[in-house]
């Protein structure tokens, strides 16, 4: 049986966007019926709400903060490899059409193909707009052009991405492959043609409760980013975004006819990099918050032996899709990876998924400064409870059961610390398991957390070097120079067991096994 699966994303989608999980008024129903013949997943979450290190997550099976894409602008690291990469060293053709933003570059790439996917059909912004005039360019980039004129479907990036991927899945339509489609809409600058640029003439995004949240009891660092939308009477407020959410129905028609140009036993994935806060708590855009407006976002599967129907056993991760698609084509999952395949999941819709998904933020943008700077920010979530540490500003705790769009602060509420707490250790956990390079014992030192251990310059003592043993020599060992027999072990020190060495040989065989008999953590 041929291995094909397409792999779809927008930009900018929340999940209510998306009418299969709330019906707001916006109409989707192309994602509502790949929905309908596949798995939708009722809580999944980016790995950070910025664009390119959400992607970067998503290619990489790596957070953010240790593949060094951790705000846009921001190129991964050159020992990091994709998943394109990872399945073309196993024989598996790869193509990624659309909207990349990985590479260090401005927003629109730098028009080089990375290494595993295929040249013919590299295709991102830059390579779009080197193809017009420099008038064409601006118009591209204008969504005032909708108020002169109606925009030719062609003109649109989402266009030439679809015209491309049909190509591509014609042409190899008898072989294994990897296609990622991806389009740059809904987001800016909503370029969409009829009947989708005046769809929402004068329509009003219906308010939620998080709406009316203006940030009593919130981290001071929000009300800097509310700034003049910090009005306490929201009563008056009208979300209106007409090209946004004309380009939201219209990239919704684009997924359709991707998803019907896919062979029907191919796997397909559909996913959005983030969401977008539209009023809530007083926000806008997204940035440094793990408010589901921002991190929640749309995510299906259907699998050609899959299921039908929706998960709910727990939260999913953005963090999963590397692993996940390795595992659909029978590639072992290097030890390297930060999560976990969820493909069981598409098929028993009773298997388990993990118990926590993670999200980070740590700055937006490296170029520009008008979007907060650096904001480091660790959260985790397990679909009951939410917790945020944000380590230069205060804390959050949300019962999302209860309070589902995030307006009570229960940080300092004493009925939930044994529930922030869990949370808060399996936070910390993660950042040291996946060698976080921003760990350390301030996470831990919290004013709320009264269990606290004292501040300890050596934090928890450990050694934890990387295991890429696909792309390169297994590492050596600090202390001896030897191979590394676990990753994560105690670091020793010269004063750690080798004082009382009688000679220089017991002190050789001392170093040559000492970190085989810790913990391993």
């Amino acid at each position: 049986m041929k291995k094909q699966l397409v792999f779809i994303m927008t930009d900018t989608q929340r999940y209510d966007m998306v009418s299969c999980y709330k019906d707001t008024g916006l109409k989707t129903p192309c994602i509502d019926a790949l929905a309908a013949s596949g798995v939708r997943y009722e809580r999944a979450y980016t790995a950070q709400p910025v664009c390119g290190p959400a992607r970067s997550a998503l290619f990489t099976g790596l957070f953010p903060a240790c593949n060094g894409s951790w705000g846009n602008s921001m190129a991964l690291g050159d020992n990091v490899k994709t998943v394109g990469q990872r399945l073309h060293d196993n024989g598996f053709r790869c193509a990624y059409i659309g909207k990349w933003h990985l590479d260090g570059c401005d927003y629109f790439g730098n028009g080089i193909c990375p290494d595993g996917w295929d040249e013919d059909y590299w295709y991102d912004m830059r390579r779009y707009l080197e193809e017009k005039t420099e008038d064409e360019r601006i118009m591209s980039r204008l969504p005032q052009m909708m108020d002169f004129t109606q925009v030719p479907e062609d003109f649109t990036y989402g266009a030439q991405v679809l015209k491309r991927a049909k190509d591509f899945m014609e042409r190899y339509k008898d072989e294994d492959y990897l296609l990622v489609v991806s389009f740059d809409e809904p987001h800016f600058p909503f370029l969409c043609p009829p009947p989708y640029d005046d769809m929402y003439k004068d329509f009003e995004f219906p308010k939620n409760p998080a709406v009316y949240d203006t940030l009593e009891g919130k981290p001071s660092y929000q009300k800097v980013w509310a700034a003049e939308r910090l009005q306490p009477d929201r009563e008056n407020l009208k979300i209106k975004q007409a090209h946004f959410f004309g380009c939201n129905s219209y990239v919704d028609e684009l997924i359709g006819q991707v998803v019907d140009a896919a062979p029907r036993d191919a796997m397909i994935m559909y996913t959005s990099d983030h969401g977008d806060l539209l009023q809530s708590h007083c926000l806008f855009a997204k940035g440094p918050a793990a408010y589901d407006d921002v991190t929640r976002i749309p995510f299906i599967i259907r699998h050609p032996a899959g299921q039908v129907g929706v998960y709910d056993k727990g939260p999913i991760s953005h963090i999963a899709v590397t692993p996940t698609i390795l595992e659909y084509f029978g590639v072992p999952i290097p030890r390297q990876l930060q999560g976990e395949s969820i493909l069981q999941t598409a098929l028993d819709l009773d298997a388990p998924a993990a118990q926590y998904a993670f999200m980070e933020f740590n700055r937006f943008e490296l170029d520009h400064d008008h979007y907060g700077g650096f904001q480091p920010m660790r959260a985790v979530t397990d679909g009951r409870y939410k917790l945020s540490i944000n380590l230069m500003s205060e804390d959050e705790f949300y019962d999302l059961e209860k309070d589902p769009y995030e307006c009570v602060n229960l940080i300092d509420d004493p009925a939930y610390a044994a529930e922030r707490d869990r949370l808060h250790d399996a936070l910390c956990d993660r950042m040291c398991r996946d060698r976080d390079p921003f760990r350390g014992y301030y996470w831990e030192c919290r004013p709320w957390r009264k269990d606290a251990p004292a501040p300890n310059w050596r934090y928890r003592g450990y050694t934890r070097q990387r295991e890429n043993e696909e792309y390169e020599p297994r590492q050596l060992d600090f202390v001896n120079g030897l191979p590394m027999v676990r990753p994560q072990r105690l670091k020793v020190s010269m004063t750690d067991g080798v004082q009382h060495a009688k000679s220089l040989q017991e002190l050789v065989d001392y170093l040559r096994t000492y970190d085989k008999d810790d913990d391993h953590q």
